[in-house]
């Protein structure tokens, strides 16, 4: 019900963006959600601790940085996710003996009873696409189905440490930066799905162009503009 409840607002929130997308704008603590799952991606460790400073200062919590690094986990692998926690950890250490308290912030909800992993995470997955998954893939390799359903989708997204927007963002900054450039079109697709408008994407192929280098910035602009002519 919730779910349902969920993709209803999602589908009329997108709507609402689409119309509204001249002013629409990233918030800055959105914004500082791109350079650090894009360095947390490709592997950048002292660009990565920059990004965390300034997402510490832009307004992100300690445990909402650290479920960005942990979500990395799927895109990028366990090394880099675990490097990049690393990273965090040692930065904050050093701002605590500086005497900086950084924002800790509230822990995840309680995953709801009654429901298994692949039952949230087949209704998580299908409001986020806006349609059950489907794909010669998944028939070829239902393990990665399930990986998808249970651990992405289930564990993960399904997390309200961050929003949809906040996970989405992340995603497709370390999409860009990998390069994957199929599966950022895909997420692309779900940004505009959830609710993000077209100046929001266009906004984050900027920073991406400004703040991760040439190329991530080029594959995300040239995303951005070919999943929104599609939409057209």
């Amino acid at each position: 019900m919730m779910v349902k409840l969920a993709r209803t607002i999602c589908m009329a929130t997108c709507l609402a963006g689409l119309a509204t997308s001249a002013q629409a704008t990233l918030t800055a603590r959105e914004e500082s959600i791109v350079p650090i799952a894009a360095f947390a991606a490709n592997g950048n460790e002292a660009a990565l601790r920059d990004a965390l400073k300034s997402g510490l200062e832009k307004g992100l919590s300690i445990n909402e940085i650290r479920s960005i690094l942990e979500q990395m986990y799927a895109y990028a692998g366990f090394p880099r996710s675990l490097t990049g926690l690393g990273v965090f950890v040692d930065l904050l250490q050093e701002r605590r003996q500086a005497g900086i308290e950084d924002v800790k912030g509230r822990e995840a909800s309680p995953m709801k009873k009654g429901e298994s992993i692949r039952e949230i995470g087949t209704k998580t997955q299908t409001a986020l696409i806006g349609k059950p998954a489907s794909s010669p893939v998944y028939d070829f390799s239902p393990n990665i189905d399930t990986y998808l359903k249970e651990h992405l989708f289930g564990e993960i997204f399904a997390n309200d440490l961050l929003t949809w927007r906040d996970r989405e963002l992340a995603t497709i900054a370390a999409l860009a930066a990998l390069p994957a450039p199929r599966q950022l079109r895909s997420h692309l697709n779900v940004c505009l799905n959830i609710g993000l408008a077209s100046d929001e994407l266009k906004s984050f192929a900027d920073i991406v162009q400004k703040q991760i280098g040439h190329a991530a910035g080029k594959l995300a602009r040239d995303s951005v503009e070919a999943v929104l002519e599609a939409r057209r």
